[in-house]
Parts: C-alpha cells; structure tokens; sequence
C-alpha cells in the first residue's frame, strides 16, 4: 500500500515536471522495466491530459458586484427598538405595577389597625406582624420578581428620558 502511494507521488512528479534530472531518469527507468509502473504511468498519464482538457469554471468579472447588488436589494432588518411595540412594553409594566399594588392593598386590608379599648387608631410598628401574611416562600419569590420587574422598569423609564435629553441637547 505504501510503495503504491510512494509510486503514484513520483510518477506525478514526473508528468508534472517536478523532478531532478537524476530522478528523472531513474523514473524512466522503473517504466521501462516495470510493467506496473508502465501501467500506473499511462493511467495517470490518461487522467493528466484529461484534466487539461477540461475548462476550469470561472465565475464573471462581476460577480462579487452581483452578489452585493442582490444583498442590496434585500431589506435588512431593522433594530430592535424600531419592531418592539413600546405600548405592549408599558401594558406589562402596568400590569405589575397593579399587581404589586393589589397584593399590599390585599395584605393591609386583611391587618387589624383597631386598638382594643380605644377609639382611636394606633399604629406602632410593634403591632403590626407582617410575618403572619408574607411567610409562603412562594409569595416572597413572588414579590422578588415583581420589585425586581418594577426596577428594571424604573430603568427602562429613565434611560429613555436620559437618551432623549441627550437627542434634544445636540
């Protein structure tokens, strides 16, 4: 397997004309000796002339031209802030915001402010146990996301005014 790949390279090298004149000889030689190097040499030698014989496919003086002609054409795509609808954007903020806002209102509707021998209402931070309605695991990761939203929100709110301070300025 070896010597016939070795046998292929320097009859290669031989039509191709990358040899020494020392070489050269010697691979005329094994031919005209040899009746597998005779053999191999006319098969290679058949698959030479048949490859210069075919044209090479070139492609047209414009084709880079054409290809960026037709990437032209195509509409790009537009940023990000031109296609995301900034009323769906504020319809969910609000959302949370309500949200957040009915589960207070829920919590502090459901807490008793009325002292037990006064008419007057009283409220001391002592008095007011809210461990009692905000003790689910599930309810504080719930108020962790929606604070969490509420500032991002808070966020997205004031780098848009700071950009369009920035757009009024210059």
């Amino acid at each position: 397997m070896n010597t016939n790949l070795q046998m292929e390279e320097r009859l290669w090298a031989y039509i191709d004309g990358h040899v020494s004149g020392t070489e050269k000889s010697g691979v005329e030689a094994l031919i005209a000796e040899q009746a597998a190097w005779r053999e191999k040499y006319q098969e290679l030698l058949a698959m030479h002339s048949s490859l210069q014989l075919t044209e090479l496919e070139e492609p047209s003086l414009r084709f880079s031209k054409n290809v960026m002609e037709e990437i032209s054409r195509l509409q790009i795509a537009p940023a990000t802030k031109t296609y995301i609808n900034k009323k769906i954007v504020a319809g969910i903020g609000i959302f949370f915001i309500s949200l957040l806002a009915a589960i207070l209102i829920y919590g502090f509707s459901q807490m008793d402010f009325s002292s037990p021998g006064s008419a007057q209402i009283e409220i001391t931070l002592e008095k007011i146990d809210i461990s009692k309605f905000f003790n689910n695991t599930l309810i504080n990761v719930f108020l962790m996301i929606n604070v969490l939203l509420g500032l991002v929100l808070l966020d997205f709110y004031l780098s848009n005014k700071r950009n369009l301070y920035r757009k009024d300025t210059r």
